[in-house]
């Protein structure tokens, strides 16, 4: 009898921490664009309207103006590496904070993702020097 509850608890918990976990999950096409400076590939995931911040840009832009600004510092600091240092979120939004290293320096990546349908949406992004 102990023995039949563990079969069923156990792969019942896995399937909820599995899904806590996804949820959090930042699509590996955004973390790979940072990694290789494609501002094309990460502005997919930008929404129509965008809170960007970048360097000393910092206002409400089109997913077309922010794609640009974006590609300009990609250019101007081309990226070596990128690694997220903290992420996490609830239901229909997350986030992640990282590092990107680039020929520059340090800067600290934030965004925040929203669902819309069944695509997450980037609402805000930032670059800021470390």
């Amino acid at each position: 009898m102990k023995n039949q509850w563990i079969k069923t608890i156990i792969p019942a918990l896995l399937l909820f921490f599995t899904g806590i976990v996804s949820l959090a999950q930042v699509p590996d096409e955004v973390i790979l664009s940072l990694k290789t400076g494609d501002a094309s590939t990460l502005s997919n995931y930008f929404n129509e309207n965008i809170e960007l911040v970048v360097l000393d840009k910092d206002d409400v832009y089109s997913k077309e103006q922010a794609k640009q600004i974006v590609a300009s510092f990609f250019s101007a600091n081309s990226p070596q590496r990128f690694a997220i240092i903290h992420q996490g979120g609830k239901e229909g939004a997350r986030y992640a904070i990282g590092n990107l290293t680039t020929a520059t320096g340090v800067f600290r990546v934030y965004f925040l993702l929203k669902e819309k349908g069944q695509k997450a949406y980037i609402h805000q992004f930032r670059i800021e020097k470390q």
